[in-house]
């Protein structure tokens, strides 16, 4: 057995890969990039989340679902992300069974959360999709979100009286 077979022997299947984010100065020119390099379809959908302002082209890659993201202000999320570190993965979204549980199991491993920036909440709350937390802890450079994916009944409920 190699360590690619025994990595995924001890993988926690409760934990997978949502969408990874990354932050760009012009999201069409991004895009043309991924276009180019990686065959993604020149009819991806490009939509601007006006709460976070912020412009955002959503492609998949397998299972995978990226986020190509620009602020539309200077003073803006990914505007200051890459002020600091420059165009590239800001974030990666896992989504989870339980987020209480695995948000227990970070603070108990001296993680902290920090405050959504779109909807300044701290901790785990309703987005669009499904409980959001975030750790105000990055790894290497990444921050780091949890998303439980709503179930059908939180679905209606969030479509009928938004959680």
């Amino acid at each position: 057995m190699d360590y690619r077979q025994r990595a995924r022997l001890n993988q926690d299947k409760s934990i997978r890969i949502k969408h990874m984010a990354f932050a760009v100065k012009s999201v069409d020119n991004a895009l043309i990039n991924y276009q180019s390099l990686l065959s993604v379809s020149s009819k991806t959908e490009k939509v601007i989340w006006e709460k976070a302002e912020t412009k955002v082209a959503i492609f998949y890659i397998n299972d995978i679902e990226y986020q190509l993201c620009e602020s539309l202000n200077k003073d803006g999320r990914f505007t200051q992300w890459i002020d600091k570190y420059g165009e590239g993965l800001h974030h990666i979204c896992y989504e989870v069974d339980d987020i209480e549980k695995v948000l227990d199991h970070a603070k108990s491993n001296n993680a902290k959360l920090r405050i959504c920036e779109a909807c300044n909440i701290y901790g785990s709350h309703a987005h669009p999709e499904g409980f959001v937390a975030f750790l105000d802890d990055e790894a290497a450079g990444t921050e780091i979100e949890f998303m439980q994916v709503y179930s059908e009944e939180e679905l209606k409920k969030y479509n009928i009286t938004g959680i």
